[in-house]
């Protein structure tokens, strides 16, 4: 199996899981700009890459929050945003605190992805342990990883 992730396109395993879950009165309601190919952004959130980038990365207490209660978080799925055909499965650990983690298959991510300190990376949850991952490096640009168009072979 090579180092791009498992699985591959929509749908195998990917119903809806655990219901319409709908989101916390302090989460603003979805406009056409949280809109994405797998449905409304629950959650987002942003992380700044520091020390080693491989090694696990810790999520956000407020989107812990969000997702308690979900027994079967025990992976994510992520992928680039602007790429809906790779997916890495993350495990997910918590530690005795219940701070909560990136763990096993994060690595494979961020090695594919050229991760380094300092870059800044959005997360973008859709429920469903489904997320998108934009990355943005030291210049603040963002990189697009893979370009959804068309190039002609004639040259």
């Amino acid at each position: 199996m090579s180092g791009r992730g498992r699985g591959r396109g929509r749908g195998r395993g990917r119903g809806h899981g655990r219901g319409a879950r709908t989101p916390s009165p302090a989460t603003p309601s979805s406009s056409s700009s949280e809109m994405d190919e797998e449905g409304p952004v629950l959650f987002e959130f942003v992380l700044v890459l520091k020390g080693d980038p491989c090694g696990i990365q810790r999520l956000p207490k407020n989107f812990v929050d969000y997702v308690a209660g979900d027994e079967r978080l025990r992976t994510l799925h992520l992928r680039e945003d602007s790429c809906d055909y790779y997916r890495w499965i993350v495990d997910v650990i918590y530690d005795a605190r219940g701070k909560m983690y990136l763990h096993i298959g994060w690595e494979k991510f961020a090695r594919h992805h050229n991760l380094q300190a300092v870059f800044v990376l959005v997360f973008s949850y859709f429920g469903d342990r489904d997320m998108s991952v934009k990355v943005f490096d030291e210049t603040r640009c963002r990189r697009n990883y893979h370009v959804n168009s068309v190039e002609e072979d004639d040259d």
